[in-house]
């Protein structure tokens, strides 16, 4: 399945970004926690260059810990400020204005030094789409200022948005990069939202999700579906886990598009526990250091 998708207002947004990040003292790049390196924009790393950043690993709630802590160690060896958070519930957004400050202290100081007293910071959120760049910005104002949703695309224009005396933030839509180097990449986005699932063969994303689990949480493939192994004959695993749920057409048989969905739903709902997509294992690490370069 090959997996593209840049709608024009991406294209549009990009420039947008390169165009207002002379506005801003740093960018938060948020991305999401249970794809550390699949959710990583590489285009936003050639937009915002040099700018300070602050690395947000957004959904912390649906990712595994013990990965999602193997990251964040990751990414400060790269010299990468990395915090967790939970948007959707408020969790770690102190860290978020705390690590701000400690990567712009040095700016901070010189302001001190000529004399200049320093206002609010001043941020740019960006990130691929359904992130949760609204819901954190929401949060963090206290009072629902931008539009979310579970979906991509949601946010389609910038906004500023200030809130108490130490951030202001510029929002900006998702961005999307043209073309998937690895297909892997797309499945994995899918999987947890991030590509409309209008643009996506649904029967081919659960078999992948399937198979994902079976080679990195087959205690959770067990005790959801019971089943050990996903094997070859996709049908025969698609009528167990149909006839074990009761998905059926009018006429009896299993509908294999509704257990399709089943199992995709499952794997972005938590019912299979929390997931984490990219491992700090040494193929990926050797991508996030081509993505860091």
């Amino acid at each position: 399945m090959t997996i593209q998708w840049f709608p024009g207002h991406m294209a549009k947004a990009r420039r947008e970004v390169t165009e207002q990040l002379k506005l801003v003292d740093i960018v938060f790049e948020l991305i999401d926690a249970r794809l550390p390196l699949s959710s990583r924009n590489p285009m936003i790393d050639e937009v915002i260059n040099q700018k300070p950043r602050l690395l947000i690993l957004n959904k912390m709630d649906l990712a595994d810990d013990k990965e999602t802590d193997r990251w964040i160690n990751y990414f400060d060896s790269q010299g990468i400020r990395a915090v967790a958070i939970n948007s959707f519930e408020g969790k770690g957004l102190q860290t978020v204005t705390k690590a701000a400050k400690e990567i712009l202290a040095p700016k901070i100081e010189r302001m001190k030094k000529r004399g200049i007293r320093p206002g609010a910071i001043r941020a740019m959120i960006v990130g691929i789409p359904n992130v949760g760049k609204s819901t954190l910005i929401n949060r963090l104002a206290k009072k629902n200022i931008a539009k979310t949703g579970n979906k991509p695309g949601v946010t389609k224009a910038q906004q500023w948005i200030k809130f108490e005396k130490e951030l202001e933030l510029l929002d900006t839509p998702g961005i999307l990069w043209p073309k998937f180097e690895d297909q892997a990449v797309g499945y994995k986005l899918a999987l947890t939202g991030a590509i409309k699932d209008t643009v996506v063969n649904m029967e081919n994303l659960a078999v992948y999700g399937l198979r994902f689990l079976e080679t990195n949480y087959p205690d959770r493939l067990q005790k959801r579906y019971g089943l050990t192994v996903v094997g070859d004959d996709i049908q025969q695993i698609f009528n167990h886990i149909g006839e074990a749920r009761k998905v059926y057409t009018v006429g009896g048989e299993i509908d294999y598009d509704k257990v399709s969905e089943l199992i995709v739903q499952d794997i972005r709902s938590e019912l299979l526990g929390k997931l984490t997509f990219d491992f700090t294992s040494e193929q990926h690490i050797e991508k996030a250091d081509s993505v860091t370069d």
